[in-house]
Order: C-alpha cells, then sequence, then structure tokens
C-alpha cells in the first residue's frame, strides 16, 4: 500500500484540485428496459424508506435501527442476510439464476453530530450523546440516500434474479464516518470478520452524494479519488493561574493558539506547492471560566494526503512544531497521530469499463469525469483488497440549492434515490453480463 501511495505523487503533480470538471458529452440515456420498469416500481416504497431513514438517524456504531429496517428488506426479498458484522453491519448475498461472478457494492448507514436545518418534513429531531456532549443527529452526508439507493438496487436486481448472471454481496456498512474513541468498527472491521470472505468478490462497487451535482447527473475519476485520512489529538499542558495574574501560571490557550498558525507553515513552508496536503484544526477546547487560564487545553483535528511521504512529513513536522512553542512557552504537549483511512484509488480499468453503463443510466451528458478531492473514505479499505469503482451522485434538486456535506443544511433531493438506484443497477447488472462464464 505504502507503494501504491507514493506512486500517486506523479499522478497527481499535474492535477488542479476542483469539484467538477465538465467533460461530458452529448447524448440521451439507453437504460436497459427490465431495469427502468423495475426502479419505477420500487421508487415509491424505498423513497418512504428513505424519509424513516432520514428522519430517523444513527451515530456511528449505533446504527441498530437502521440495520434492523435494512436487513428485514433484505430477508423480505429472499436474500441470504449475516447481520452484527461490525457491531451493526449486514450483508446480503443475492444469488442470480444463471451462472457468472461475484460482485459487491456497499453503502454507509451511519449519521453525523449535526443539528440539521432544512425544509423537509422529514427532517431529523434526533439528540445523542456525542463526546460527552448531547447534539442534533442528521444525515448531513447523504449516508441515507446511500442505503436507500442500495436497497432500491436490492429490489431491482431481486425481480431479475433468475436472468441475473452471477452473485451480488450488499454491503450495508456501520461506522464510514469512523468509530467513536476507543472503539472499533467501519470497512477495516467488516473486513476482519469476513465480509468480504464466502464468497469472494471480484470487484466492488459504492456510490457518494454530492451537492455540487444537480439530481441526474453523476461523475468519477479514473484513479486517484479521495485523499487518505489521519486523525490527531494533541493536549498542551500549563499551569492555571487567575486570569488577573497570567504571570503566576503558563497559558495553555496562548501557547495551543500558536501551534494553530505555526501548524499552517507544514502546507505553506515544509511540502512542495504542487502536492495536495491540508492540515485542519477542528477541535479547540480549553477553559471553564472567564477569570481563569486553564491548565489544559485539547486540539484535534485531520490531515489530508495522497503520498506517504507527504504524509510522514507533516506527522514529523507536526511533533518538531509542537515541541518548539511548547518549550518555548515552558509548557509541555501529548500528542497522538492515527492514519485513519489511505487514500480512495478507483481501478483504472474498473472506471474505464464502468463510465460507458453510466452513460446508459443518465445519458453521457449527464457523466462527468471529476478531479480528485480532499475528502476521505473508507470504502478504500475494500478497494484496497480487490479493484473498486466509487462514482459520485448528484443530490442538489434541479434550480434548487444544499450546503456543503457535513453542513446542516446539506439537503438531499428524493430524485436522487431513482437515479442511484437506476445507476448503480446499471453498473452491476451490465458487469456480471460481460463477465459471465
Amino acid at each position: 500500500m505504502k507503494q501504491q501511495m507514493k506512486r500517486l505523487s506523479c499522478v497527481l503533480g499535474a492535477v488542479v484540485f476542483a469539484v467538477v470538471t465538465t467533460a461530458a458529452i452529448g447524448g440521451k440515456p439507453k437504460i436497459d428496459p427490465a431495469i427502468d420498469s423495475a426502479v419505477k416500481r420500487v421508487t415509491p416504497g424505498i423513497v418512504q424508506i428513505r424519509h424513516q431513514i432520514h428522519e430517523h438517524p444513527e451515530l456511528s456504531n449505533r446504527e441498530f435501527e437502521t440495520s434492523k429496517l435494512v436487513a428485514a428488506h433484505l430477508r423480505k426479498l429472499g436474500l441470504e442476510v449475516q447481520t452484527n458484522v461490525a457491531h451493526t453491519g449486514v450483508v446480503g448475498i443475492l444469488r442470480g439464476g444463471k451462472p457468472g461472478p461475484t460482485i459487491a457494492v456497499r453503502a454507509d448507514m451511519d449519521a453525523l453530530p449535526v443539528t440539521e436545518d432544512t425544509p423537509f418534513s422529514f427532517k431529523s429531531t434526533e439528540q445523542a450523546v456525542f463526546l460527552g456532549q448531547t447534539v442534533g443527529v442528521a444525515h448531513a452526508c447523504g449516508h441515507d440516500i446511500h442505503t436507500s439507493v442500495q436497497l432500491g438496487v436490492v429490489s431491482v436486481l431481486a425481480s431479475m434474479r433468475e436472468d441475473l448472471p452471477g452473485v451480488v454481496k450488499f454491503l450495508f456498512q456501520p461506522a464510514e464516518e469512523g468509530a467513536p474513541r476507543g472503539e472499533d468498527g467501519g470497512a477495516e472491521m467488516m473486513l476482519r470478520e469476513g465480509a468480504l470472505d464466502t464468497p469472494r468478490p471480484e470487484v466492488v462497487f459504492a456510490l457518494h452524494s454530492t451537492p455540487d451535482l444537480e439530481v441526474g447527473q453523476v461523475g468519477y475519476t479514473v484513479g486517484p479519488a479521495f485523499a487518505a485520512v489521519d486523525h490527531f489529538y494533541i493536549e498542551v499542558h500549563g499551569v492555571q493561574a487567575h486570569g488577573s495574574a497570567p504571570e503566576k501560571g503558563i497559558d495553555p490557550i496562548v501557547t495551543a493558539s500558536q501551534l494553530v498558525e505555526a501548524l499552517q507553515t507544514i502546507r505553506s513552508r515544509n511540502l512542495p506547492a504542487r502536492e495536495p496536503s491540508v492540515v485542519t484544526v477542528g477541535v479547540f477546547q480549553g477553559g471553564t471560566r472567564f477569570n481563569i487560564i486553564p491548565a489544559t487545553v485539547h486540539l484535534e483535528g485531520t490531515v489530508r494526503t495522497y503520498n506517504t511521504d507527504v504524509q510522514d512529513t507533516i506527522e514529523r513536522r507536526m511533533r518538531e512544531i509542537c515541541a518548539g512553542i511548547t518549550q518555548a512557552a515552558g509548557a509541555t504537549f501529548e500528542m497522538e497521530y492515527v492514519r485513519v483511512t489511505p487514500p480512495t484509488i478507483n481501478d483504472p480499468a474498473l472506471a474505464r469499463e464502468s463510465a460507458p453503463s453510466l452513460e446508459k443510466a443518465v445519458g453521457s451528458s449527464n457523466v462527468f469525469v471529476l478531479d480528485p478531492v480532499m475528502g476521505g473514505e473508507d470504502f478504500a479499505f475494500f478497494a484496497n483488497e480487490i479493484p473498486g469503482f466509487y462514482f459520485r451522485l448528484g443530490t442538489r434538486k434541479h434550480g434548487g440549492v444544499s450546503g456543503g456535506l457535513h453542513t446542516p443544511t446539506f439537503t438531499a433531493d428524493d430524485g436522487a434515490v431513482t437515479v442511484g438506484a437506476k445507476a448503480m443497477s446499471t453498473v452491476l447488472v451490465d458487469y456480471l453480463r460481460r463477465h459471465s462464464r
């Protein structure tokens, strides 16, 4: 894997990072009539399921009701079902009536600690405890779309079972956003518990919502798609004192503030300008009262990279900067640096092979070649085991507006469920037919 990540440097060197490159050409959908008919038939019920999932989101490793709903749907359609995979994951196996390859498709089920602010009649008002705080819970990353799309795909392919050449393994994954600290979970845990074993798929597919594309549009990359995700924790220890007498203490707030500023110099002064990377401090916590200098400040954040050498440099420089600034202030620090997921790389041959299926489903004028982004995805663990193809599904209502992913105003239109089911069903069925034995 390390060699693969190092090779990405030359692939990405000439890439200008952006959201969408409008590289589609004209063309109308030529979707398989059987898929088209089945999607139209199942969509109303699947949309209602989407509303239910959206209204009752569950955080990572807590997807108890969502997994029950998924398992019940799969059993109703006659699939072989395994539950409690990686805590709350579900695996369903659909065996076609004709010989052919085994393939897999994955959808994630978890929500985020975000308080929803959308006009939906089915918006979430759920709350939960996250890192010791009571927070709102919402599907602010579109995982309700992913799960409902995949349930739609199950329904479509089950209706074609007798003519389906091969086996489809449906992976419903918990904790894509990351298991709570101190817990295990997600794609890596599903792998350890045999999610890709018996039968072993030869390829794996997935999709992700994006408000940067409208409903009816999809996009993909050939090669690099999403960055590696690292998670860091820093504790800055000073000496508590009265706010009126800072000279009697060591102020960890001032020290931590200097750290936040200095960490940004890694990107601008220690790395090649054309190497993509991000260093973000997302949590800054310290203090209990306005006139007390606290003893400790907690920092937490993320690093995104595509290259192992860059990843190593950032971690090393973070430790050096923390050591230097805290020593100068008379403070001390502790740092934990966790490499969470590798980069998500679309298998080039599989991506090129699958692109015409997307064009069949939505029309070539609605298929876009996208640039890699710095977001992360633990689908990477599956795609490191077997060739993977991961595409993005437009969720913004035509002429409408939506906040970005992970924001309270992220607004995914129901129409994305229909388009996603058409697109993914077409990709899967086409692959099975091309590779049937």
